[in-house]
């Protein structure tokens, strides 16, 4: 499965307020503008789009779910989206004109190949402006730069984006490629709200049989619908053996934050968890599975940026 990771670098032109956590914000004008620059027929429903087969933008707002052939059922009731947004890492909300606003854009699979339509929407919607109203108006900003492992792709300078090969490939054989023997212990560290649904709830509790689960329906999910296919793991296994792993220290807390929605036209409450704990006896096996999800992030709403998690092995 293709993947990338693009640094979005912008200029604020006015005086904005934005809210401490600007995942959904930064979700909220990418769907718009995307939208913006390549509706054909300007279809507020995509279903109904005689074009929808052949445009980016369901592609990747509104994934159809695949259907087992033998059930007839939604084998991942929820396909995930090709793309996380990584918001700034601090809490700041107040920008004065020519403050600096850096986000991060992960893609996968075949997301990787239109970057450019990406780059192009940010780029657009600046003139359109983010954030609360401030004089009567929003803030509008620049798009400045775009980079890659360091390396500059897009300058507004020359307003060309350069070749490139900056996506990788995450391999679904990197998953086997381990000491299974091998036993670790772990901090996990929840840098953004990760958000868990386990028997019908939203806890702030992480045994790790219930960290394994997640983990494989995100691995799966993505290469299903982004990749080669879902990987051959032992499923069940992995989370049967998961539950002999001891938590050994948690130091994780429940974390609110609100983003309206305007499809539902109503606020909504984003909580997760978020934090550190500690694992003791962790088995080889566990390791790429956990390192993948590093890149990937984890759980509910990776779109707004939820769910970035550091593994610190020790």
């Amino acid at each position: 499965m293709d993947y990338g990771r693009y640094v979005f670098s912008c200029l604020i032109e006015d005086d904005a307020v934005l809210p401490p956590y600007k995942g959904s914000t930064l979700r909220g004008i990418f769907g718009h503008a995307l939208k913006k620059v390549v509706c054909a027929l300007k279809k507020q429903n995509c279903a109904e789009c005689l074009l929808a087969d052949r445009c980016i933008y369901p592609t990747v707002f509104e994934i159809p779910s695949k259907v087992n052939e033998t059930s007839g059922r939604k084998r991942i009731a929820q396909p995930p989206h090709p793309y996380v947004i990584e918001p700034p890492d601090d809490s700041k909300t107040r920008y004065l004109q020519g403050d600096s606003l850096d986000f991060s854009l992960i893609l996968f699979g075949d997301a990787c190949d239109n970057l450019a339509y990406f780059i192009y929407a940010f780029e657009q919607i600046g003139g359109i402006g983010i954030g609360k109203r401030v004089n009567g108006k929003s803030a509008s900003f620049t798009l400045r730069e775009v980079r890659s492992d360091n390396k500059i792709i897009y300058s507004k300078t020359d307003g060309k984006i350069k070749k490139h090969s900056a996506t990788s490939t995450l391999s679904a054989q990197r998953f086997a490629e381990t000491l299974e023997e091998s036993l670790f212990d772990i901090e996990l560290e929840l840098i953004t709200p990760l958000r868990l649904k386990y028997q019908n709830g939203l806890n702030a509790d992480l045994p790790f049989d219930v960290l394994t689960r997640a983990i494989l329906r995100r691995i799966s999910s993505l290469f299903a619908y982004h990749g080669e296919g879902e990987p051959a793991l032992d499923y069940r296994g992995l989370v049967t053996r998961a539950k002999e792993i001891a938590v050994t220290e948690s130091h994780i807390a429940w974390y609110d934050w609100r983003r309206y929605s305007s499809r539902q036209e109503q606020a909504m409450m984003m909580g997760g968890m978020v934090g550190k704990i500690n694992y003791a006896g962790v088995t080889g096996e566990y390791l790429p599975l956990l390192r993948f999800c590093e890149l990937a992030h984890l759980g509910k709403a990776t779109t707004f940026g939820l769910g970035k998690i550091k593994v610190i092995q020790k």
